[in-house]
């Protein structure tokens, strides 16, 4: 078993080498869950690979291969200050899909690659339950407010007051900060990285510049049309790219046809999940060499 390792290791550094070749700059990839308890072997894995970024051409940049069901948006929050103190520009790319604060997290790079079988979701953060799980906030949210709604027709089910009646305050407005940071982080990084470059209009009023009040406008647009339950009907729901540039009209890198790109990027995406799935690992880091 430990020489397969080996070989998985070694492969695994020769995939990622070569995707560090196709961007010039350092490659991480980050597979699972995103928590709070992460965050501190996330830091010094960028530390240890901001080390080493003296040895590419763009030695300020960083491309994040990101692969995530979600998880806690504070955590994506902090995340992103500890890349962006290390990396003046940070790309993302989905091989597969980035779900929820996956999502919010990709929308602080300054370029997504996407091709035509990735996807992103809705931005419906998870908040920890009374029993210590992960539970979408939206759907709770929503469905306060629909039974708030009833109550004011008297319109309400004896086991819907009951559910309202046992509802604990603190939690719904747990659920409420996480709904409205998620909001929140989303158009900030959308504003000073996503948009940082887009000067002037090519669709509504082309050739005219583009001016900060639009950037703030534009951001805030697909921050609520990402958050809108009503819009793509589940948590879970895989969002993909024709979606995002027809429907939000966010651009995104297309790398479907560059068949040298997709194929090293399979291959380490799929390595690396499968490993993880042999091992039961929550979650995992990998650069090349590192």
């Amino acid at each position: 078993m430990k020489l397969l390792d080996q070989h998985v290791s070694q492969a695994l550094d020769d995939y990622g080498t070569k995707l560090e070749q196709h961007f010039e700059c350092s490659v991480l990839a980050y597979l699972g869950a995103i928590h709070p308890a992460l965050i501190p072997p996330f830091m010094e894995y960028i530390e240890r690979i901001s080390k080493r970024k003296s040895e590419h051409s763009a030695q300020d940049r960083l491309v994040v291969i990101l692969t995530t069901g979600g998880g806690v948006v504070e955590a994506v929050e902090k995340m992103v200050e500890i890349m962006r103190y290390h990396f003046n520009e940070i790309f993302f790319v989905i091989p597969d899909s980035a779900m929820s604060a996956g999502t919010i997290w990709s929308m602080s790079g300054d370029k997504i690659y996407m091709d035509y079988s990735s996807s992103l979701g809705p931005i419906d953060p998870q908040v920890p339950n009374l029993e210590g799980k992960l539970v979408p906030a939206l759907g709770y949210i929503d469905k306060v407010d629909e039974f708030i709604g009833k109550s004011k027709v008297n319109n309400l089910s004896p086991a819907e007051y009951m559910f309202l009646k046992s509802l604990d305050l603190a939690s719904l407005r747990r659920y409420e900060q996480a709904r409205d940071l998620s909001i929140s982080l989303l158009k900030q990084w959308l504003v000073k990285y996503k948009f940082k470059d887009w000067a002037v209009h090519r669709t509504n009023k082309p050739g005219t510049p583009v001016t900060q009040e639009e950037k703030e406008a534009r951001a805030e647009q697909i921050a609520k049309m990402l958050s809108d339950n009503k819009m793509w009907h589940s948590h879970g729901r895989m969002i993909g790219i024709d979606t995002i540039k027809n429907e939000l009209r966010l651009e995104v890198e297309d790398f479907s046809k560059d068949e040298d790109l997709r194929y090293n990027l399979r291959a380490y995406n799929g390595l690396l999940t499968e490993y993880i799935e042999k091992e039961k690992l929550p979650y995992m880091l990998h650069s090349p060499r590192i």
